[in-house]
């Protein structure tokens, strides 16, 4: 086993490094891969929306699609008598799938 201390100030400095890379990999592990794997995940739900689904917006909006435009990346949406264009970005979640989707699966 080597004494770091015997080494002075760079050997301490060894000496702490399994430390650091411990709590950078905890907190790679523990913060961003979740984080990374969420945001797949909200991704390849928006990318998957079909017209008829049931979509909620980040502003609290519930409103049905009735027009996805990939080009511009937006959604026009149907809320009670009432047509809003709003970004992919927006989307906070599918609340209700469109019938034939759900046949299909």
């Amino acid at each position: 086993m080597v004494n770091f201390s015997e080494m002075g100030p760079m050997g301490q400095l060894l000496g702490a490094l399994p430390v650091y890379l411990a709590v950078i990999g905890g907190m790679y592990f523990f913060l961003l891969r979740p984080q990374q794997k969420k945001r797949k995940e909200e991704e390849e739900f928006r990318k998957n929306l079909q017209i008829g689904d049931e979509i909620t917006t980040i502003g609290g909006i519930i409103g049905k699609v009735i027009s996805i435009k990939d080009d511009t990346n937006s959604v026009v949406i149907e809320s009670g008598t009432d047509k809003l264009r709003i970004e992919k970005w927006a989307i906070a979640r599918c609340n209700i799938v469109k019938e034939t989707a759900r046949e299909a699966k």
